[in-house]
């Protein structure tokens, strides 16, 4: 029988990879998304090139603070699994709008609980709550496990706590199937473009095309535990497949800095990033977060997941795709400067 996930946040990042990897796997594949005057399914519109894809892959207008209309959703479409990616996931961004950060991934993921408990009563269901290595914040044990307290130190951070406690919390009170993934940063060349690392390879990319001269970054020091979020995916999966629910950190355990991945991207394209990379006051958050490193040994032992992509490979991976749009970009400019 085909199995039936449904996925939050299915335009994303991370839902475009789940998406992916799960039809490649055989499901059906229902994703949610928001209702927009413009379409924002870039990441997903190769998945209808497929075969047999219209049929496997659907799209339904939806929103994580609505919680009727996803109970109404989550009852008719009756998955096996619902993988709860959705969220407003910017972590700086979160500093600007704390009110909505806190509705969409908050109460949003409350919403998905409770559509998932009633559900529950006459279709077993599975829930993944994605969790952030951010919660534990200002770290109070290096590095971080599933045992080290949170401590957050945004608005994004302390959201993502409460998620994380009322998916336990259903899972011992109604013994709903809801497990945490607690992942550390994970990037790709589909990562959006506000987001520091394809900030850097997208920068990186236009100034090698000459297209810019300079990029402005905030914290350089700041240290994260980077790994592929094509990877990550699959931890995800996994975690809905043990034998029980449970809560797992996905990290690749290794750790460096902003400026490391900036050395790594511009050494890509034969450049020096001090000569293009200026510091922004701008971009420092009210509250840093200095180091974040995950140790995911649980994963490995119980799941059998493992990161298998260095920060190098990555670096790379991303770097070469920004400098190909780059390219590009630079040679539509020449010829509108020609054609006009």
């Amino acid at each position: 029988m085909t199995r039936i996930a449904l996925i939050t946040g299915i335009t994303g990042q991370d839902g475009s990879y789940l998406a992916e990897y799960l039809l490649g796997l055989g499901y059906q594949v229902h994703g949610v998304v928001r209702r927009s005057s413009t379409f924002s399914t870039e990441r997903i519109d190769h998945l209808y090139r497929e075969p047999q894809a219209e049929s496997r892959l659907r799209l339904h207008y939806g929103d994580l603070t609505d919680g009727q209309s996803l109970t109404n959703l989550v009852l008719k479409i009756r998955p096996d699994e619902i993988y709860n990616l959705g969220a407003q996931s910017h972590v700086r961004v979160s500093f600007d709008q704390p009110v909505y950060t806190l509705q969409a991934v908050g109460c949003g993921a409350l919403n998905i609980l409770e559509a998932a408990r009633l559900l529950n009563e006459s279709h077993p269901v599975r829930v993944y709550q994605a969790s952030s290595s951010e919660m534990y914040g200002d770290v109070l044990q290096t590095p971080q496990t599933e045992r080290t307290p949170f401590n957050p130190q945004s608005p994004y951070a302390c959201a993502k706590v409460y998620a994380f406690h009322q998916t336990i919390n259903y899972r011992r009170s109604y013994d709903l199937f809801a497990s945490n993934g607690i992942l550390f940063n994970h990037e790709s060349e589909r990562r959006g473009e506000t987001f520091v690392t394809r900030k850097i390879t997208r920068a990186a990319g236009r100034i090698k095309a000459g297209l810019q001269e300079k990029l402005y970054l905030g914290n350089l020091d700041a240290k994260r535990d980077w790994g592929y979020a094509k990877d990550y995916v699959k931890g995800m999966h996994l975690i809905l497949q043990h034998h029980q629910p449970d809560d797992f950190v996905l990290a690749t355990g290794r750790t460096a800095s902003v400026r490391e991945f900036c050395e790594l991207v511009f050494k890509r394209l034969d450049l020096n990033y001090e000569d293009h990379v200026e510091i922004d006051p701008r971009y420092y958050r009210p509250a840093e977060v200095d180091l974040l490193l995950g140790e995911p040994s649980k994963a490995f032992e119980e799941l059998g997941w493992q990161a298998t992509t260095s920060l190098e490979e990555l670096a790379a991976i991303m770097t070469d795709h920004d400098h190909e749009i780059a390219k590009r970009e630079l040679h539509a400019a020449n010829f509108d400067q020609f054609s006009g």
